[in-house]
């Protein structure tokens, strides 16, 4: 299995269907994305400016879109980061399990959209950043 790193979590363009009023984007399982929704989440009704996140997951992967505003996403394997700012419905990152995250700068109105390989499991949680470079450093060796 390839290491997680910051350079395998990507921007993807989402099927994008133009009507005469509108548009609508659909995403299939293991079509679209590279695995199975389990789980869907929302956020919304976030000030804007403010950050969520700070946190990994041991095997969760994600598609995250900016449904509806802007936000942006810090990405960190623990060697390597990088920033990347969301802004359109039919696009959105992907994220493997194994990178640090932090989503940042939302804009006022914003929705998040979160659609995750697994259901919710808080032991899949790497919620404290030390705790983090540890995990990694076990997998890389």
């Amino acid at each position: 299995m390839q290491a997680a790193n910051v350079y395998n979590c990507n921007v993807i363009p989402l099927p994008k269907i133009k009507r005469g009023v509108g548009s609508i984007t659909i995403i299939d399982n293991d079509n679209d994305i590279p695995f199975s929704i389990q789980r869907v989440y929302y956020l919304y009704d976030l000030p804007g400016g403010s950050s969520r996140g700070g946190h990994a997951h041991k095997t969760l992967h994600q598609l995250i879109v900016a449904v509806r505003g802007s936000f942006s996403i810090l990405l960190d394997d623990g060697v390597n980061k990088k920033v990347v700012t969301l802004n359109r419905p039919d696009y959105g990152m992907l994220l493997m399990p194994g990178v640090w995250r932090e989503l940042f700068e939302f804009s006022s109105g914003a929705v998040c959209m979160v659609a995750a390989s697994e259901k919710f499991d808080e032991d899949d949680y790497i919620r404290d950043y030390q705790d983090f470079l540890r995990f990694k450093s076990t997998r890389q060796k």
